[in-house]
């Protein structure tokens, strides 16, 4: 009976998405919601300049609304939502300064990162009213590791780096669409095996709405999410992988994430030691672009990577 209404979220999600696209794209064109392109990015991203934003409204309002239809009302429900839309209203309002403004930065990165503590810490103080368990399970072996009250504060920089890891990824045409996807993904497979039904109806709500999304996504994109979405996406897995007790597995199944973020801490160090770039421009997505990859072929490979990346995250955590 879980593993249904785990599919029918999934598809109502996927499809209330769908249906809300054509409603909102031209609202925003309307609205003049549109994306302001780097001038030091990749040239052929010039043209997508104008092109709609804050379309997360989109992924999130699905997400919302399915989850409050089939999950129960219980505490996992609530501080899944809370770090879902939490993070999304700041990325609202990252995107809304941004168009606003007329202004690529959007808030200020003191003025982003105190929303993120703000909403962190409301959700460790869910997670403490829940009992949730502060050990730490180790994939693969029977180990955990008692953090105690230092958990807490391992949650808030896990939200944090995961955020801003998702953030970086959302910089081509499906790209943090597709790979979201596959993150939630396995994590409903994981909340199903460990009996955890609101949690997999979540996961499973933030599949379909992504996809449903990335109809209007994929390129050429007619849509993009903005901080709107990503930072809602991130906030969101980070608190799916405390929730399922899988905190470190999140690494290994968020890798596309963490190879992401990683490259730009990489270039920012070896810029500012060494005066020379490691890559031709960060987030690694864009190297490759430079490198001459098409947007769409460097999209299929990180799809591809995701995919075998929680397929592995899977068998250690002997789901499959």
């Amino acid at each position: 009976m879980d593993f249904n209404v785990v599919m029918i979220a999934l598809g109502a999600a996927f499809v209330l998405a769908v249906i809300m696209g054509p409603l909102f794209i031209p609202l925003l064109k309307r609205l003049k919601f549109g994306q302001q392109i780097r001038s030091d990015g990749p040239q052929g991203h010039l043209k997508k300049a104008g092109t709609p934003t804050m379309g997360g409204t989109i992924i999130l309002l699905a997400l919302a609304l399915v989850v409050l239809r089939f999950a129960d009302k219980s505490i996992d429900t609530v501080i899944l939502l809370v770090a879902c839309l939490g993070y999304g209203l700041i990325g609202f309002l990252d995107d809304y300064i941004k168009i606003l403004l007329k202004r690529s930065l959007g808030l200020t990165a003191k003025q982003k990162l105190m929303g993120q503590l703000i909403v962190s810490v409301i959700v460790c103080i869910l997670l403490a009213q829940l009992g949730h368990s502060t050990d730490v399970k180790v994939p693969f072996i029977d180990y955990t590791i008692p953090l105690g009250w230092f958990y807490y504060p391992f949650v808030v920089i896990m939200m944090l780096g995961t955020s801003n890891a998702v953030n970086f990824t959302d910089g081509l045409d499906g790209l943090l669409a597709g790979t979201s996807a596959v993150a939630f993904g396995a994590y409903a497979i994981i909340a199903l095996n460990t009996t955890q039904p609101d949690v997999a109806i979540f996961s499973a709500a933030m599949v379909g709405a992504v996809l449903g999304f990335l109809v209007f996504n994929a390129h050429p994109a007619k849509v993009f999410m903005g901080d709107t979405g990503s930072l809602g996406i991130g906030g969101a897995l980070a608190l799916v992988a405390v929730l399922t007790k899988s905190e470190i597995l999140l690494v290994l199944i968020g890798g596309v994430f963490v190879v992401e973020v990683l490259s730009v801490i990489i270039q920012v160090v070896s810029f500012k030691t060494r005066g020379k770039r490691v890559f031709k421009m960060s987030p690694i997505h864009h190297h490759f672009e430079l490198v001459g990859w098409s947007e769409w072929r460097v999209v299929i490979t990180f799809w591809t990577t995701g995919i075998v990346l929680a397929i592995i995250g899977l068998y250690l955590n002997e789901v499959l």
